[in-house]
């Protein structure tokens, strides 16, 4: 076979199939597999907001607790992650306490579930005892007479719930069901998303979690009135931490003087001064004088009288011209 010289389209071809099976392996390499029955992720700045959100529903809960059930109480919020219906009513001991949350004005359902180890110990209390932590483990379902004595609990919760919301939207929380087994649960499909969110109580020597489930869909729906809420806050919150460091260094004392900056004199001319000799200082009484904060200039004033005393008047911010 005769040599054959490959023309400059041909050798562009071959570097250009090369080129393109190392792009193709190297995105084979990086594909991951997708469980199509995973929700849809929710964006991590809701998830933060969501965190800072039932961190202030944790502070207000613990006040109302305590001073309801008159014990020192301590809700600390542990967690706030995406899960499936299923994975999230997994996680739930079984039997426990279950309660099926309307979220008027939107449609659906969240959930409120008390671990019996903190439910227990609240029904001792309600019922005059000191609610000390109990010895066995109980796992008995909750009577109705029980839940009953606990609709109160209830609503305290969601009061502080709905007044944690309020500053992203207004959210009406109403009691729906009870229930004791997470597996008895079907307002919710299994694959449908919510955002859980877990927190510790203690309440005296007794501790157990409370978790809440909102479904995905619904904090989706507010994500502009998240940005919205958020903003207006953080403003208010940057007000409210100048007010906090204003009565930090209120007290704090600062040197201030009043200074005629007119001629200077060397030490060699100083020395030289004798009686009978005049310094002709050229300071105007019209002149501005400066203001020293900490020994550094920050206004200039005017010389005035105040009473038989000498004062400085502030006239302006001082401005150093650059």
């Amino acid at each position: 076979m005769a040599d054959r010289v490959l023309s400059q389209d041909e050798i562009d071809n071959v570097f250009r199939r090369f080129h393109e099976k190392r792009v193709a392996e190297d995105l084979g390499k990086r594909a991951h597999p997708y469980d199509f029955r995973r929700p849809d992720r929710i964006a991590k700045d809701q998830l933060r907001a969501i965190h800072l959100l039932h961190e202030n529903f944790a502070r207000s809960l613990a006040s109302s607790l305590s001073a309801y059930l008159r014990a020192y109480v301590v809700v600390n919020l542990v967690s706030v992650e995406q899960l499936s219906f299923l994975e999230f009513t997994q996680c739930l001991p079984t039997p426990t306490c279950i309660v099926a949350l309307g979220m008027r004005p939107f449609d659906g359902s969240a959930v409120l579930e008390i671990n019996p180890s903190l439910v227990f110990p609240i029904l001792e209390m309600l019922l005059g005892g000191a609610g000390k932590p109990i010895g066995a483990k109980i796992t008995r379902e909750i009577t109705e007479i029980e839940q009953s004595i606990l609709e109160v609990v209830y609503r305290i919760i969601l009061h502080d719930l709905k007044d944690s919301w309020r500053q992203v939207t207004s959210i009406a929380y109403s009691i729906e069901s009870h229930e004791t087994e997470p597996s008895l649960l079907q307002f919710l499909a299994p694959n449908e998303a919510v955002v859980a969110i877990s927190l510790e109580v203690r309440i005296g020597d007794s501790a157990g979690m409370m978790n809440i489930g909102v479904p995905s869909i619904v904090i989706k729906m507010l994500r502009q009135k998240f940005e919205q809420g958020w903003t207006n806050r953080r403003a208010e919150a940057s007000e409210a931490e100048q007010g906090r460091v204003f009565k930090l260094i209120r007290q704090a004392k600062l040197q201030l003087d009043a200074r005629l900056q007119g001629p200077t004199l060397s030490l060699e001319n100083m020395l030289r001064l004798s009686e009978g000799d005049t310094l002709v200082l050229d300071y105007s009484v019209d002149k501005p004088i400066n203001l020293l904060i900490n020994n550094r200039v920050k206004f200039t004033g005017q010389v005035v009288a105040s009473g038989t005393k000498r004062a400085c008047q502030l006239s302006a911010p001082f401005s150093r011209l650059d």
